[in-house]
């Protein structure tokens, strides 16, 4: 019997981008920044680095490659939130606006932190009106749709709950008139988690 579907967005829901964004400066240029501003939405404001001329911009780029991909530490709370909500009866997939070569590499992550999750779908992050997510949501029909980035709910089909994670508000770019695609608002996947199995 199949079970009722929850897309996950990972960065800023399942994991940690920030923390690992230090790491990619510490495997690039040997140190560890240290933090500006916690309440940063954007790992550049939160982390004390300067900006990059091309040749660094290379080598930090460099950086962010599979083994990266696949280290990414988990938010707090998020795997023992996937984990209630798989008990629950619902299967979770992991939409995720990267890359495709990096697909399999953020699925091994997701399941090295104990995450009930067997299915990752990268979008890639192309610009535009509509989301690069909004495709895979229309093909999987979930439920929900859990993310951190409200215009990525541009264009994601009127009949499936979007739940948007309020996270780290200095900088965010949730605001605005596309607040209004957001169904729900919580604090993080606990927050969601909580709402949507007391329904």
């Amino acid at each position: 019997m199949l079970r009722p579907l929850i897309a996950l967005d990972a960065d800023g829901v399942l994991l940690d981008f920030h923390l690992g964004y230090a790491s990619a400066w510490q495997r690039a240029f040997g140190h560890t920044p240290s933090e500006r501003d916690a309440l940063a939405y954007w790992p550049m404001d939160r982390w004390h680095v300067e900006r990059l001329d091309a040749s660094r911009r290379d080598l930090f780029r460099a950086a962010f490659d599979a083994q990266f991909w696949a280290t990414v530490p988990a938010i707090g709370g998020a795997v023992q939130a996937c984990q209630r909500l798989h008990d629950a009866g619902f299967e979770l997939v992991c939409v995720s606006a990267l890359d495709l070569e990096f697909e399999a590499a953020r699925l091994r992550n997701l399941r090295d932190l104990g995450f009930p999750i067997q299915r990752v779908i990268a979008t890639g992050n192309a610009a535009g009106a509509r989301s690069p997510k909004a495709d895979a949501i229309t093909g999987l029909k979930p439920l929900a749709f859990v993310d951190d980035y409200v215009p990525y709910m541009r264009g994601v089909p009127g009949d499936v709950h979007t739940a948007l994670v309020l996270r780290a508000p200095n900088g965010s770019p949730n605001i605005g008139d596309d607040m209004t695609l957001a169904k729900s608002v919580h604090p993080d996947l606990a927050g969601f988690t909580d709402y949507w199995l007391s329904r």
